[in-house]
C-alpha cells in the first residue's frame, strides 16, 4: 500500500487530560542525601513536573517536528496480527546516487532519536556519501500502531538456528520492503535496533540488505584468544557492563516478565512515566547535557536549564501521547525475550551475517565489551553525538571505506 503523509496533531482533549493529571500529582518522600543512589532524585522530578505543567508548549515542539521531519504512515499486514499503521520518517537526499538507509531505534526511544542525524545523513556533498533516510517507528512506539494480540515475537528460523533473534519476520519482510519499495540496502541501529538490523542482515543479506552498522557492540570472547590481555580502558568498559547487570537492569527484569503490571503505572501516571524514562536518559548517556539546543551547554547536569527541560519533556511527551499508549512499548521485552532477555540478545558464532558490518563502540552504553579504541558516547548515540555517528557512517560508506559500493548503482555521490 502507498504511503500517506502524516503530521503530528495531538487532540486538545489529550493535552487537557495531561494537565489535569499533573495537577493531581502526589510525589513520594525522599531519604536525606539519597542523590541518585535510590533512583531519580525528588528535586529533579519536581522541576520537570513544574515545567511540564506550566510553561512547556507541546504545540510549539509539535510544529517543529512536523516542519523538520517529513513523516508518513503506511498500512502493513502482519501475519497473525492483522494490519498495523506504521509511522516513519522518510527524508530523501538531493544527491542522485544517495544510499537508502534504514534507521531503527530502541527503548526508551522513538523516531525522535534520529532527529539530528536525518539532515546530516541526507546532506548532499562531494566530500562524503549521502543517504536517503527512513526512520522506522517501531510498532507500539510513537505514532505507530501497536499489535493487539499476543505473540508479536522473534523470528522463527530453525534452519538458520536463529531462535535468539528478535522481532517478527513478517514485519521485517512485508513492512520494511514495503516502506522502501525496493531493497532495504543498508541499516543502522542500536539497542533494539541491533538485533532487529542483525536479523534483517541474516534474512536479506546480500540480496536486499547490503551492509549494516550498529552502535551496540555485543560479542563473546574470541575462541583463539580466550584469555587475551585486557587494557585498563577495556577493564573500565567491562566495569560499566557489570554495573548495568548488577545495578542498572532492574527495568529489564520487570519489562521482560510483567510488562502489563508495569503498564498500569506508565499509562495512568505521566509523572511515573517521566521518572521511568528520565532515569535512563541520564544514566545511559555520557555526561550529556539534555538541552534542546546543542549550542547551549552552560550548566552542569545538576542544574536544570529551560532548554534541557524541554528536551526531556518532548522525549517523554511522545511516549505519553503515543498512539498505542505508554505501556505498549515495553512489551517487546516480554515477547522478544520470551522471559529471558539475555538469551534473546545473545550473539553466538554459529550464525552470523555475511554482509559488511560497521561498529561504533561507545564506552557509556549499557553493555560495553573490550575494544582497543573508544569514544565518549552512551546509549543514544544518534541524539548525543550525531556528528560522530554520522562521521562513522560516512567513513564506512565513503570512497575509501570498507562498504563503498556495497549498493550497486548507489555509491552515495551525485
Amino acid at each position: 500500500m502507498s504511503e500517506s503523509p502524516f503530521k503530528i496533531s495531538v487532540p486538545d482533549a489529550n493535552l487537557d487530560r495531561l494537565q489535569q493529571k499533573l495537577k493531581l500529582t502526589t510525589l513520594p518522600d525522599e531519604l536525606e542525601g539519597a542523590g541518585w543512589d535510590y533512583g531519580v532524585p525528588l528535586a529533579d522530578v519536581k522541576r520537570l513536573v513544574a515545567r511540564w505543567s506550566d510553561g512547556y508548549d507541546w504545540r510549539h515542539h509539535e510544529a517543529l517536528l512536523n516542519a523538520e521531519l517529513p513523516q508518513f504512515t503506511r498500512a502493513i499486514s502482519v501475519e497473525g496480527h492483522g494490519t498495523l499503521a506504521i509511522h516513519y520518517v522518510h527524508q530523501r537526499s538531493e544527491a542522485a546516487g544517495a544510499i537508502p538507509l534504514l534507521f531503527v531505534h530502541g527503548w526508551p526511544g522513538s523516531f525522535l532519536e534520529a532527529r539530528k542525524i536525518v539532515p546530516l545523513l541526507s546532506e548532499k556533498s562531494a566530500d562524503h556519501p549521502s543517504f536517503h533516510v527512513v526512520v522506522l517507528g517501531l510498532p507500539g512506539y510513537g505514532f505507530s500502531e501497536g499489535p493487539s494480540t499476543k505473540g508479536f515475537d522473534m523470528a522463527q528460523y530453525a534452519e538458520a538456528r536463529s531462535s535468539d533473534f528478535i522481532f517478527n519476520d513478517t514485519i521485517i519482510n512485508d513492512g520494511l520492503a514495503g516502506l522502501i519499495r525496493a531493497s532495504i540496502s543498508v541499516t543502522q541501529g542500536g539497542d533494539w535496533g541491533f538485533p532487529i538490523t542483525r536479523t534483517i542482515a541474516l534474512i536479506y543479506g546480500e540480496k536486499h540488505s547490503k551492509a549494516w552498522h550498529t552502535n551496540l557492540v555485543l560479542g563473546a570472547p574470541p575462541a583463539d584468544q580466550p584469555n587475551a590481555e585486557i587494557t585498563p580502558k577495556e577493564q573500565a568498559a567491562l566495569a560499566r557492563t557489570e554495573w548495568f547487570r548488577s545495578r542498572g537492569s532492574g527495568y529489564l527484569s520487570e519489562q521482560s516478565t510483567q510488562p502489563q503490571t508495569l503498564g498500569y503505572s506508565l499509562a495512568d501516571s505521566p509523572v511515573g512515566l517521566l521518572a521511568w524514562i528520565y532515569e535512563k536518559l541520564v544514566l545511559w548517556t555520557d555526561k550529556y547535557s539534555w538541552d534542546d539546543d546543542e549550542g547551549i551547554l552552560k550548566l552542569d547536569r545538576s542544574t536544570f536549564s529551560y532548554y534541557r527541560l524541554l528536551a526531556v519533556l518532548t522525549w517523554v511527551s511522545i511516549f505519553w501521547f503515543s498512539r498505542a499508549g505508554p505501556a505498549a512499548s515495553v512489551r517487546i521485552y516480554f515477547e522478544a525475550g520470551n522471559r529471558d532477555i539475555w538469551k534473546a540478545m545473545a550473539v553466538g558464532p554459529e550464525v552470523k551475517p555475511t554482509i559488511p558490518l560497521g561498529l561504533s563502540h561507545f564506552p557509556n552504553d549499557v553493555m560495553v565489551f573490550p575494544k582497543r579504541r573508544t569514544r565518549e558516547r552512551g546509549a543514544f548515540a544518534a541524539y548525543e553525538k550525531p556528528n560522530e555517528l554520522v562521521g562513522d557512517l560516512r567513513k564506512m560508506f565513503g570512497k575509501d571505506g570498507p562498504a563503498f559500493g556495497a549498493v550497486p548503482g548507489q555509491l552515495g555521490y551525485s
